[in-house]
C-alpha cells in the first residue's frame, strides 16, 4: 500500500502565518503538522509516499526531504491549482499505479492510529474499493457528509449539503483501491471549479462498488484556522511526558509535564505544564503558562504567555499583559518600548488580528 498526502493548500484562514509559511508545517507541540501524517504512514508500514504539493513546494522538500529520516521514499506531486481531492488523486496516477492507497489530507489530526484503520481495509475489506472515515460533527454542512442505510451502508455522499443528510462529516483520510482512478477520470467538476472527492467516491457507489465506513470515536481536528489549531497543540502536549534536557536555575519552577528541550535555558520563571519548550530558547523573569509550545532559538523576557503557540526566533519582551490563546509566527518581535507618551504601535502584515481587550 502507499501513501499520498495533500500539501498543496494555500491555508488562507491561517493567515498572515502562511503568506510566508506553509499550512502543513505550522508546528504543534513544536512539531509541524505534515509530520504527524508522515509518522502515522510509518506506523502503518507504508514507504512509498507521495506528496501533493503547490506554491509552497519548497518548503515542503525542505522540510521533508527524500524521507530517509524515516526510512520511506518520497516522490512529490506538484499541483498547479487547488482544483480538488480528486483531481490530486488524477495528478498522482502515475505514482500510484495499480497500487491499495492511503490519501490522508495534510492539515488533519486524528487521535485514532492510521494503522488499525489501514489493517482493516486490508483484512476485512470483502471486495470493497473504498474505505471513508466519519465523525460526528455539530455542524455537518461545512463538511462532506455521509448518509447511510439501515445496516450502515454508505449510500450517498453530499459535499457541504445546505440540508446535511446527517451528522456524519468526511474526516481527510480515505483509502481507496485503483478502482478509483475510473472514478475520478469520470466525474465532472463542481459548481465551484472543483474535481470532488465526495463525487468520486459517489460514483463508485453509483456503479455498485462496496465503500466501507469507520466513525471514528476519538478527536479528529482540522488544523486550518487558530482555534482548532491551539486545540490540537493543547490534546497533543498533553500525551507528552516530562523531560528536562536545557537548564533551569534553582530560582526556577517547573511544573506537571514540561518538555525543556536540549540547549533551552529556563531563568528566574514558572513553566507549568502541559507545555514544551524549543532548543535554544530563553525563558527570563517569565510565566509560561499550560498548553503553551515555544520553539527553538525564542526569547520570552519579562513576559507571561499561556495557551499559546510560538513559531521559531521570535521575542517576547516585557509585554506588558498576559499572552493567551494566540500563534506567533516566525522572527516576530512583541515589546513594550516604554516611550513616552504611552501608545499602541503596530507594524501588521496583511490578514493580521490584533485583540487590544
Amino acid at each position: 500500500m502507499k501513501g499520498l498526502i495533500l500539501s498543496g493548500g494555500a491555508g488562507t484562514r491561517l493567515r498572515p502565518i502562511t503568506h510566508t509559511s506553509a499550512k502543513q508545517l505550522v508546528p504543534v507541540a513544536n512539531k509541524p503538522i505534515l509530520f504527524y501524517g508522515i509518522d502515522d504512514m510509518v506506523e502503518a508500514g507504508i514507504r512509498q509516499i507521495g506528496i501533493v504539493v503547490g506554491d509552497t513546494k519548497a518548503e515542503i522538500m525542505a522540510a521533508v526531504g527524500d524521507g530517509s529520516r524515516w526510512g520511506i521514499e518520497v516522490t512529490y506531486i506538484p499541483q498547479d491549482a487547488p482544483l480538488g481531492l480528486a483531481h490530486c488523486v488524477l495528478i498522482a496516477q502515475d505514482f500510484l499505479g495499480d497500487d491499495d492507497f492511503v490519501m490522508y489530507l495534510g492539515d488533519n489530526m486524528l487521535q485514532e492510529g492510521l494503522k488499525e484503520i489501514v489493517e482493516r481495509f486490508e483484512h476485512e475489506r470483502e471486495g470493497a474499493t473504498a474505505q471513508i472515515c466519519l465523525h460526528q460533527v455539530p455542524d455537518p454542512q461545512r463538511f462532506g457528509v455521509a448518509a447511510l442505510n439501515a445496516e450502515g451502508q454508505v449510500v450517498r455522499l453530499v459535499e457541504k449539503p445546505v440540508d446535511p443528510p446527517s451528522d456524519l462529516a468526511l474526516v481527510g483520510v480515505y483509502l481507496f483501491d485503483p478502482t478509483v482512478h475510473e472514478a475520478v477520470r469520470s466525474i465532472q467538476p463542481s459548481a465551484r471549479g472543483e474535481l470532488e472527492i465526495t463525487d468520486a467516491i459517489q460514483w463508485l457507489i453509483d456503479q455498485g462498488h462496496t465503500v466501507l465506513q469507520q466513525i471514528l470515536t476519538g478527536w479528529w481536528i482540522d488544523t486550518g484556522k487558530l482555534t482548532p489549531l491551539l486545540e490540537a497543540n493543547r490534546l497533543i502536549l498533553e500525551t507528552l511526558d516530562q523531560s528536562i534536557e536545557g537548564k533551569v536555575d534553582g530560582a526556577s519552577s517547573i511544573e506537571g509535564r514540561v518538555v525543556i528541550q536540549a540547549g533551552a535555558e529556563i531563568v528566574n520563571s514558572t513553566v507549568r505544564g502541559p507545555a514544551i519548550v524549543g532548543e535554544g530558547t530563553r525563558i527570563v523573569d517569565s510565566y509560561v503558562g499550560p498548553f503553551t509550545a515555544i520553539a527553538n532559538d525564542c526569547e520570552v523576557v519579562h513576559s507571561e504567555i499561556e495557551h499559546s503557540v510560538v513559531l521559531e526566533h521570535s521575542k517576547v519582551t516585557d509585554a506588558g499583559t498576559r499572552i493567551v490563546d494566540s500563534l506567533i509566527g516566525k522572527q516576530v518581535e512583541v515589546f513594550r518600548s516604554h516611550q513616552r507618551p504611552r501608545a499602541t504601535r503596530l507594524m501588521l502584515g496583511d490578514h493580521s488580528q490584533v485583540d487590544l481587550g
